[in-house]
């Protein structure tokens, strides 16, 4: 194992499902992070919620996610984007937890709020 790929096992990694992927408006803030691939998670289940989705702890078909390696100072950058509040994380519009991914654990940001009348994205990708 070269010294690039220690690093990049030490970083944190985020699974991302909406405008941080790839070609999508929010993906300048992963700038930097190394995409280590793309998988499913059948433990979220995604929602259209207009301008960006969110995704609940549920079982699915599998909501698409890339994986990112990323630095501790861009996962605290993701957390004021999401709005995720450490010391009370059912507060903020996102709440964060790690799921087993294809490469590695990784954080993926859940949404906090109610989404009844929201529609459901069985294919699991926005």
């Amino acid at each position: 194992m070269n010294h690039l790929q220690r690093d990049i096992q030490r970083c944190p990694r985020v699974a991302v499902y909406g405008t941080l992927k790839r070609g999508y408006r929010n993906h300048y803030w992963l700038e930097g992070a190394a995409l280590l691939g793309q998988d499913r998670l059948s433990t979220i289940t995604l929602y259209d919620l207009g301008p960006y989705p969110g995704a609940k702890k549920e079982a699915s078909h599998g909501a698409v996610i890339e994986v990112y390696a990323i630095t501790p100072e861009q996962l605290a950058l993701l957390d004021q984007l999401e709005d995720y509040i450490a010391h009370a994380p059912h507060t903020g519009v996102y709440d964060r937890a790690i799921f087993p991914t294809q490469h590695g654990q990784a954080w993926c940001y859940l949404y906090n709020a109610d989404v009844e009348g929201a529609v459901r994205i069985d294919s699991g990708e926005w």
